[in-house]
């Protein structure tokens, strides 16, 4: 049997060189894919050189989500004007253009801040960068910043003196604080410290986002120092001091004068009712029963006060006309009720003497029973 022919061999493809400023990432990514063409840096990749920061790329981050984005850097340290870097510990991992928002404020307002000090910037604590989650870690809230890698919390600066300026520490100077304060609302389109929102009370946020109309956030409430020592009990009276009775009675004209008394004024019928004075205000007392009793029968409450049908010519004398002239419509439908529980012929029903006489004028006869 015949063997097949044998497989023509198949040049390799020529390996392109890496670039200078590529990755471990992206030199698996351009060996896996030979014809690939390498992407061309960002003019921010291309402003962002190792004088001003040290800044390395990063693979573009995609997912979990929306979190992620293009021209991601690890920002280790910046350069300052006079070659010494600032490292920032541990590096954070941000986007390009918020990168180098922190490289020219440490380079441009931290450092001159830092020398009115009286010594420089040798250290910068970066408490969070990168992180794919929500706003405050709360779970479900809306994308932070940070999940772009556009925002970078700092809790202090370390001098080279060795003196650590924690941000929102109180015992900070004020004055120290101010000035970062002003310098980074100025470059930042999000600042948020304590006293914004109860997250930020030892760190402070710092962000790039944009928003309609250019507005921006700065949040940063710059506390009073702390005292020394807190006063517990108040200051011993000093031995020399006289006795407190004979101190009032020493200086009679910085006492302050008796109340007068308070006199009861005559109730008068032009004042409003809620001022005027209660008779019984005084030595006298409360009103006994049988004044409450009269003035109650002049001025009877309002509820007793019914309108009733004025009497007509041919009622009987002793006849007290009850229908109101205007009942309210509970009142209907109450005297509804009842006179459909009525029953007004009913045999046997004694009748008053007055309605019987009534009768009697009338020509009728009386069923009044005899006693």
């Amino acid at each position: 049997m015949p063997l097949p022919k044998p497989r023509p061999a198949i040049d390799a493809p020529p390996q392109l060189p890496p670039s200078a400023g590529s990755t471990g990432a992206e030199k698996n990514i351009l060996e896996s894919q030979p014809n690939a063409v390498p992407p061309q840096p960002s003019a921010c990749r291309l402003a962002l050189t190792e004088e001003i920061a040290i800044a390395p790329s990063q693979p573009p981050i995609t997912g979990p989500g929306a979190c992620g984005g293009d021209d991601i850097v690890r920002l280790e340290a910046v350069v300052l004007a006079d070659k010494s870097r600032v490292p920032l510990k541990p590096a954070a991992v941000l986007r390009c253009s918020m990168a180098t928002a922190v490289a020219e404020w440490v380079r441009s307002d931290l450092a001159a801040i830092a020398v009115e000090a009286g010594s420089r910037i040798s250290e910068l604590d970066n408490f969070d960068s990168f992180s794919c989650r929500g706003r405050n870690r709360v779970a479900g809230a809306k994308l932070s910043e940070h999940g772009r890698a556009n925002a970078i919390d700092l809790r202090g600066v370390k001098f080279a003196n060795g003196q650590f300026v924690a941000l929102t520490d109180r015992g900070t100077a004020r004055e120290l604080r101010e000035k970062i304060l002003r310098s980074v609302c100025a470059r930042f389109t999000t600042v948020l410290g304590p006293g914004s929102d109860g997250y930020h009370e030892d760190h402070i946020h710092l962000d790039l986002a944009e928003r309609r109309n250019g507005y921006r956030i700065c949040q940063w409430e710059v506390w009073d120092g702390l005292p020394k020592v807190a006063p517990l009990l108040p200051a011993q009276r000093p031995d020399e001091a006289p006795p407190r009775a004979v101190a009032e009675e020493a200086r009679p004209d910085q006492r302050a004068p008796p109340a007068a008394p308070v006199q009861n004024r005559p109730r008068s019928r032009s004042s409003p009712p809620h001022r005027r004075a209660p008779p019984w205000r005084g030595a006298c007392g409360p009103p006994s029963a049988n004044t409450r009793r009269q003035r109650r029968a002049r001025n009877p409450p309002r509820r007793n006060r019914l309108r009733r049908r004025p009497r007509a010519p041919n009622d009987p004398p002793n006849h007290q006309p009850s229908r109101l002239l205007n009942p309210s419509p509970s009142r209907r439908r109450g005297r509804l009720r009842k006179s459909a529980r009525r029953t007004p012929h009913r045999r046997g029903r004694r009748r008053s003497a007055a309605s019987a006489a009534l009768s009697r004028s009338r020509g009728g006869t009386s069923s009044t029973r005899k006693a």
